[in-house]
């Protein structure tokens, strides 16, 4: 897969505009905190989410039934 880059401008202050459709992609709002990542090849900014937006994130991931049998075995395990 190839990367698509693209150019933006760095301001006197060492702001950058995320192009719209970076933004809306990765639901990049006004407010919305970012990670900086100082890797090999350059930096990297990652979008942090919210606690709000992680609600219900692993819905019908996994059997509640099973989940509370392994914890019980767990519980006996550590007694």
């Amino acid at each position: 897969m190839a990367t698509k880059l693209e150019e933006v401008t760095v301001t006197r202050k060492g702001q950058i505009t995320i192009p719209v459709k970076y933004r809306r992609k990765y639901g990049i709002n006004e407010g919305t905190k970012v990670l900086i990542d100082d890797a090999e090849r350059g930096i990297f900014l990652r979008p942090i989410m919210r606690l709000e937006e992680q609600a219900g994130i692993d819905a019908g991931k996994y059997d509640t039934k099973e989940l509370k049998r392994s914890l019980d075995r767990l519980r006996e395990e550590w007694r």
